[in-house]
């Protein structure tokens, strides 16, 4: 009898009336919502515009669901397209399966498309918001405690997974509760990722790259761990494999850039370095309508022509009239 162990919950779905409510959908969503905060608040500290994250997250979020779901289709491709298998479940993302990989690197290109159409440069983009995807990550994961999927090996550790359905193959147990380990994990390299860029003032993509290297360095040994099933190269898992590379190529990244561009971008967005002058223009229109008002104020008026009259004859009634009113004057 186990005495203690991580319980699995009965069902990952309830409904509102007709309306399904799905933890792992849910899962993602706050993942989404905690990277776009933190990400927007590192970014007005770099020097750029609040809601400038947001604006290019709703071109990263849609091509990255659809990056991870095709890499997971793609790798696991029998589970969809096999005899006796249904390929429109391909298309049922809410069952679980996307790929972190393609994830990422679909969300790469569209944050690079909205990036671009704002002139920002991508890389101190990317920097900004890593720290933020990985708790993201880290967030995501417990939508696999919902599925009660990608377990690991059987244990009886105290904080071991207990898997109670049998749908899909499952067996149930106690396993190493995988899920966890790298939520875990992913909250480590967030924080890691923070001191990094805050301690060496990392730029031009490096805190980014430092993310992507540390996550396959946790991805690597996890995955290892896993029981569901994969394909193989070589005895290793296909996401071994690939953790391996993205891995070198993370810190390829760093070495070359460090060298190359060292230090940090001094602007991220140049609509935010021209708030002062953008000030000025709300306050006293642009420098050249202040200089033209100045010319247009400066020129004489042009007389108005009129009909001559004639001039009055000599009269000493103005003139004391004048007389009169002078003190008036010089009293007001």
């Amino acid at each position: 009898m186990e005495l203690a162990y991580i319980p699995s919950p009965s069902r990952g779905v309830l409904y509102l009336g007709p309306i399904p409510l799905r933890g792992y959908a849910f899962c993602i969503i706050i993942g989404v919502f905690i990277a776009v905060w933190l990400g927007n608040r590192r970014w007005v500290a770099r020097g750029g515009q609040s809601g400038t994250v947001a604006d290019i997250a709703v071109w990263a979020v849609p091509f990255g669901l659809v990056g991870g779901r095709l890499y997971h289709v793609i790798t696991d491709y029998e589970l969809y397209f096999s005899p006796g298998r249904d390929w429109v479940d391909a298309f049922k993302v809410w069952q679980g399966g996307l790929g972190i990989w393609g994830a990422i690197a679909l969300g790469a290109l569209g944050a690079w498309i909205g990036a671009r159409r704002r002139g920002i440069p991508m890389p101190a983009y990317a920097d900004a918001v890593a720290p933020g995807i990985a708790l993201a990550q880290a967030m995501g994961r417990w939508g696999n405690w919902f599925n009660q999927e990608l377990y690991g090996r059987e244990t009886h550790l105290p904080w071991a997974l207990h898997i109670t359905s049998s749908e899909g193959g499952r067996v149930p147990g106690y396993y190493h509760p995988t899920f966890l380990y790298e939520s875990l994990w992913c909250i480590g390299v967030a924080f890691l990722v923070m001191w990094a860029d805050r301690r060496f003032k990392l730029g031009h993509g490096r805190a980014f790259a430092l993310y992507v290297a540390a996550y396959c360095v946790g991805r690597g040994w996890i995955e290892y761990m896993r029981v569901d099933d994969a394909h193989h190269i070589l005895g290793l898992r296909l996401n071994d494999w690939t953790a391996l590379i993205v891995f070198l190529l993370a810190v390829t990244y760093m070495i070359v850039s460090s060298r190359l561009r060292p230090g940090r971008e001094e602007i991220v967005e140049p609509l935010a370095a021209d708030g002062s002058a953008a000030g000025t223009v709300a306050s006293g229109g642009s420098a050249e309508g202040t200089e033209t008002d100045a010319e247009t104020d400066a020129e004489p008026e042009k007389p108005v022509a009129s009909k001559p009259r004639a001039e009055p004859a000599d009269d000493p009634e103005p003139t004391a009239t004048a007389e009169k009113t002078e003190p008036a004057t010089k009293k007001s």
